[in-house]
């Protein structure tokens, strides 16, 4: 599933295309995705100018004139495709069957905005502006771990007390927006923290920031800037709109290097894989402790 900065990625590739744009007609080509499409979902966009589009988690958020907002979710397989650009012959290719094209925005200025999903985990929803704090969907979500609210203080708060595993804390959505394996795993690697640790050990017995905290915060800004730099990841299903694959999985460190040589200084670990909250975790046991 498309992490942060793979939507990230696809946010800035749609936002010309479609801030400040009129959405002139939308074209369904089913009744759900992974959920149901609204009844009134078309009519809600249609005529409408996008304002603004944003991000919160892993949704992309389309501000409407109207007051509404367009959510959008990528689910395992989604993508978007402006108009007719060439596909990017890098890595794996997009898909082009024209069978998976399940919806289409029609701008007002000509240009077409298509969403692609073969698996069609992804979904679309129409929520009013005022209705998004009750959203079942985006209610209780943690911080965004690039703002202003993410710093070490906050994911000790958020940490103090719990005794699951920092991997599986780091990706409870309620104590970090975004981050997923993939990132949870290179963040970890980079602050030299097991991915087995519990959580709890990132705040003292007073709740302050321990200096794994700050270690931690600071390699996950650091893990999620490159990727975004780069156009994220490409691993079986995600590209940019334009068609584009992300390179960063040229820079992962320890993710899917299971039998390679640590590459941190002076280690000589190995990177290793097991199986923890079913999920692969990659980590070398001999400097993430």
């Amino acid at each position: 599933m498309p992490e942060l900065p793979e939507v990230e990625t696809v946010r800035r590739g749609l936002q010309p295309a479609m801030e400040g744009a009129r959405i002139a007609a939308v074209d369904l080509r089913r009744a759900d995705l992974r959920f149901p499409f609204q009844p009134d979902f078309a009519a809600r966009l249609a005529g409408q100018r996008i304002l603004g589009l944003g991000r919160r988690a892993k949704y992309l958020m389309a501000d409407l004139a109207s007051g509404d907002v367009l959510m959008m979710h990528l689910g395992m397989s989604g993508s978007f495709r402006v108009g007719t650009m060439p596909i990017g012959e890098f890595h794996h290719p997009r898909n082009d069957e024209l069978v998976h094209d399940h919806v289409v925005l029609k701008m007002a200025n000509g240009t077409t905005v298509t969403y692609n999903d073969p698996r069609r985990f992804g979904f679309m929803k129409v929520v009013a502006r005022a209705a998004l704090d009750d959203e079942p969907l985006l209610k209780g979500l943690g911080p965004e771990p690039l703002g202003n609210a993410f710093d070490a203080q906050a994911l000790a708060a958020a940490c103090a007390g719990k005794t699951v595993s920092l991997k599986a804390a780091l990706l409870d959505q309620r104590i970090v927006a975004g981050l997923g394996n993939i990132y949870v795993a290179e963040a970890l690697y980079r602050a030299g923290l097991s991915p087995k640790r519990r959580a709890s050990t990132l705040a003292t017995r007073g709740g302050a920031p321990t200096a794994h905290a700050v270690r931690l915060v600071e390699a996950i800004r650091e893990v999620l800037n490159e990727a975004i730099a780069v156009g994220g990841s490409t691993l079986r299903d995600h590209r940019q709109p334009d068609g584009n694959l992300g390179y960063f999985q040229h820079s992962f460190r320890v993710y899917d290097h299971e039998g390679a040589p640590c590459t941190m200084p002076g280690c000589g670990g190995t990177i290793r894989r097991f199986a923890q909250h079913g999920r692969s975790t990659f980590w070398c046991a001999k400097c993430q402790k």
